[in-house]
């Protein structure tokens, strides 16, 4: 029997890095994927405002067809992922497990950086995760809101960039981590300047391709056509948007719906 697309969700534009990698590594992949550009960003929100849009759009793409929903949005994972899993009857995945236990998979010592949102630093889901399957592991957390803009305004490589990643990254010098978590979306589209600020020597989780091993751990149901479904729609649109979802897709075009979320 043919199963509906994977709805995937995220407070703008930065989950369609999550997409990019997941159509990577399976181009028949079927998906609806909404960015509720109208409301960005989640992470200044509090956890029942998150909870209660979370639980709109999700229940706006199950009624487009989606049998299953993706939460590429590290804040909404953080505050909303359990309370969809008890009013929605279809599985429903976030992204802080995948990166957590993708951490754990490629450290050697033990000793985790997580960068992120002021909302997902805050709520300590990566602390909680990773102590869940590692209690003895040491973590090391950091807040860098300046770096959405920066990905967003398409600052990959500026000096700029660099001197304030130098500056979030500082208090991670001494800590003797070998791996760190992009607890954001937006911040592959950085991720060279990351890299270059922390060494070679430390290992970036990339949160699409943490979701990817964990779809295909859990055997999470992988809808596929010889023509896929891709659809792109979004809470506010017009030319930023749509300059955004190129960006952050890697194509040339990208048609992006509106849609109400009332």
């Amino acid at each position: 029997m043919a199963i509906g697309p994977i709805g995937i969700f995220d407070s703008g534009v930065g989950g369609l890095t999550v997409v990019a990698e997941l159509v990577r590594r399976n181009p028949s992949l079927d998906f609806i994927y909404l960015g509720d550009t109208a409301r960005v960003p989640y992470g200044t929100k509090s956890p029942k405002v998150v909870q209660t849009y979370s639980e709109r759009i999700a229940r706006l793409l199950i009624k487009e067809g989606a049998s299953s929903i993706i939460i590429a949005c590290n804040t909404a994972s953080a505050y909303a992922l359990e309370h969809l899993k008890s009013v929605l009857d279809v599985p429903v995945m976030g992204v802080i497990k995948p990166g957590a236990k993708r951490a754990l998979e490629l450290t050697n010592n033990g000793h985790i950086g997580v960068i992120g949102t002021l909302g997902t630093i805050d709520s300590r889901s990566y602390v909680e995760a990773i102590k869940e399957y590692r209690p003895d592991a040491k973590i090391f957390t950091q807040a860098c809101p300046l770096l959405v803009p920066l990905a967003e305004e398409g600052y990959e490589g500026h000096d700029a960039t660099r001197l304030i990643v130098d500056e979030y990254l500082t208090p991670f010098r001494d800590t003797q981590i070998d791996t760190l978590v992009l607890g954001c979306t937006h911040y592959p589209l950085l991720y060279n300047d990351i890299q270059r600020v922390v060494g070679p020597e430390v290992t970036l989780i990339h949160s699409g391709e943490a979701m990817w091993a964990t779809l295909v751990r859990e055997n999470f149901p992988l809808p596929e056509s010889e023509e896929p479904t891709r659809r792109y729609l979004a809470t506010d649109t017009g030319s930023r948007v749509r300059r955004l979802a190129k960006r952050f897709l890697g194509e040339e075009s990208v048609a992006v719906e509106h849609i109400d979320l009332i």
